[in-house]
């Protein structure tokens, strides 16, 4: 870290742990030169097979997203087969997940904005940058959720197929791969008096924006959200919808899944996930 650190230029730099992170080590670091986060990836810890060189993806959102978003500026990285380190800046504002000082409207509406500008990001094919591109979405997203199905069965997790082939056309309608960041819940967004930072973009994707509504409406219903999809400028059609529950059983299906590597013991949350998985597949049903 000190060898990292210095690489950077930082003088006088202290380090504390930054809460939040549940795969990456992440450290609040306090230097001559300013404040900023460092984040460490683990040596050799079991995940999913998406979770492989997620640092230089976050890498890759945050050069692409600072010049058009509050997302943090890349310092310095030191990418190796030993372990992948990311220094950024440090942006201002607390998580809005539990607040209650917010104008959450306004903040609603800040993200929408911000959100739509980041996906007018286009990338080069479809899928994880980590992983290898797809020409077309609807291969890319299709190999996603196979991952996902085999991890779970590495992991001794029964998730139910999603019966994806019978909906193609939807996905075949999305010929443009935006940026997505699809970790945008309350604890990645940053706030003051309004918006103030998007963080945690390791998870990012080139594919389908309305993939990022899962996370925007975590357990919930963007359709409800007023306030973000008037300043997005989006109306959903049938075809979207049913590519919305695909993304919300994908997702559920990671957090189901990524219980086992994480040690998560938790019944409550597990039932949660699991209704929302449910939900989400009577959809495609």
């Amino acid at each position: 870290m000190e060898r990292i650190l210095a690489e950077a230029g930082l003088t006088s730099a202290r380090t504390s742990p930054l809460g939040g992170g549940t795969y990456n080590r992440v450290l609040r670091v306090s230097a001559d030169q300013g404040e900023f986060v460092l984040k460490l990836s683990p040596a050799g810890q079991p995940g999913l097979t998406y979770e492989r060189d997620l640092l230089r993806t976050e890498a890759l959102f945050c050069t692409l997203g600072a010049p058009i978003a509050p997302v943090p500026e890349v310092v310095h990285t030191n990418f190796s087969a030993n372990g992948d380190a990311l220094l950024t800046t440090c942006l201002p504002g607390r998580p809005l997940h539990g607040r209650t000082d917010v104008d959450r409207p306004l903040v609603r509406r800040q993200l929408g904005t911000t959100a739509a500008a980041l996906h007018e990001v286009t990338g080069p094919g479809f899928g994880y940058p980590q992983l290898g591109l797809h020409p077309t979405w609807t291969a890319a997203f299709f190999a996603m959720f196979d991952a996902v199905l085999a991890d779970a069965r590495r992991y001794g997790v029964t998730l139910p197929a999603p019966g994806l082939a019978r909906h193609a056309a939807a996905f075949d309608e999305v010929t443009r791969p935006a940026l997505v960041h699809f970790d945008l819940w309350d604890g990645n967004i940053l706030t003051d008096s309004g918006l103030t930072g998007l963080v945690d973009g390791e998870r990012a994707f080139w594919g389908d924006p309305v993939a990022e509504f899962v996370s925007l409406a975590l357990f919930g219903s963007i359709e409800s959200d007023s306030d973000f999809l008037a300043a997005y400028g989006f109306e959903f059609t049938d075809s979207a919808r049913v590519r919305l529950a695909a993304y919300q059983a994908y997702l559920y299906s990671i957090m189901l899944t990524e219980r086992v590597p994480r040690g998560s013991t938790d019944p409550a949350m597990e039932r949660l996930i699991t209704d929302a998985l449910a939900a989400a597949l009577a959809v495609l049903a």
